[in-house]
């Protein structure tokens, strides 16, 4: 029986479960030209924080765990600028609890 609750509230979670798509970037740059700023800027303004820049321009930050769930993508991608990404998560008081990220 615990194993059956414990099924749907996974379950229940992924189904709450948002995808956004847009470019990553670290707080202190998400103001600048974003198709140029470079994948070594967003790994040396990681202490900052990430989040997405939407399409419209919107910015929306990500929880601690995305942040470094961020770090993790930026660091293997072989893209140097213009990290354009798909993120999967809830959103929280304006804030994604980031579950997957993929650069792409």
């Amino acid at each position: 029986m615990q194993k059956l609750i414990a099924g749907l509230l996974v379950t229940s979670a992924l189904a709450l479960a948002e995808t956004w798509s847009g470019t990553v970037v670290d707080v202190m740059c998400k103001k600048n030209d974003l198709a140029s700023h470079t994948k070594d800027c967003a790994i040396s303004c990681s202490k900052s924080g990430y989040g997405i820049v939407l399409a419209d321009g919107k910015f929306i930050k990500f929880d601690e765990h995305g942040n470094v769930k961020a770090l993790a993508a930026i660091k293997a991608t072989s893209k140097e600028k213009d990290l354009k990404a798909k993120v999967t998560g809830t959103i929280k008081e304006e804030v994604i609890q980031v579950e997957s990220i993929q650069i792409e």
